[in-house]
């Protein structure tokens, strides 16, 4: 690209259990940015890196926060998505479901260990690449967390009611995980992250991941 264009960033709250969310080539009711981040996770993760259509929306899609950046088309004004980052408020999988994932067909949750957000399906259209946009949508998602600790509790709340758990309430201490595909490990570390070698490298649909923390402090 000869100049950098001009872009735009919109947040999709959580569109919650009772929305029916589809893919974009399909017809649905979709929440409008949920729809454009739909279209770039379908372009790289699909299209490009060959994983499979049928898992790309998830459990955690109806209760996670998604952020787009979006350029602007020259000949007509209208937006196009071309990034995106997710974030899923706790609680999250276990991590032995990942390495182990015949152990169980149930989706359960990982109420043993300290409340955590993650940051998944982080992905830049290939032409707008270089530009620092995976790094900015990192930061944008982390500034926003550190603000809105009780939505993110509240999220998680919502979850210990469906899940029958009642031992403790679930607070956000602003500890972060990352399930980061090796090839960009070196990004995240950047971002402050670190590899934490105990969860070993593991197979996501072709892709070897490895698993990142980083702290950060929260507002309340």
């Amino acid at each position: 690209m000869t100049s950098k264009p001009t872009l735009s960033i919109a947040i999709q709250p959580p569109p919650g259990p009772d929305t029916e969310l589809s893919l974009p080539d399909q017809p649905n009711s979709n929440p409008s940015v949920f729809q454009d981040a739909m279209t770039v996770r379908m372009r790289v993760f699909v299209d490009e890196q060959g994983c499979s259509a049928d898992a790309e929306i998830d459990e955690d899609d109806a209760r996670s926060w998604q952020w787009v950046i979006s350029t602007t088309a020259p000949d007509s004004g209208t937006g196009i998505p071309v990034a995106v980052i997710r974030l899923v408020p706790p609680p999250q999988m276990p991590h032995d479901l990942l390495t182990y994932p015949d152990v169980t067909s149930e989706f359960p949750y990982d109420w043993a260990h300290e409340p955590c957000i993650k940051l998944t399906r982080v992905a830049v259209l290939s032409q707008y690449r270089g530009l620092g946009l995976g790094r900015r949508l990192v930061e944008t998602a982390l500034e926003w967390a550190m603000q809105h600790a009780a939505e993110i509790d509240e999220a998680a709340a919502r979850v210990a009611t469906r899940s029958h758990w009642t031992e403790r309430p679930v607070q956000w201490q602003g500890l972060v995980l990352v399930h980061a595909q090796v090839q960009v490990e070196k990004m995240y570390k950047g971002l402050g992250f670190q590899t934490d070698e105990s969860l070993g490298r593991w197979d996501e649909e072709g892709i070897e991941h490895v698993g990142m923390f980083r702290r950060v402090e929260v507002a309340r």
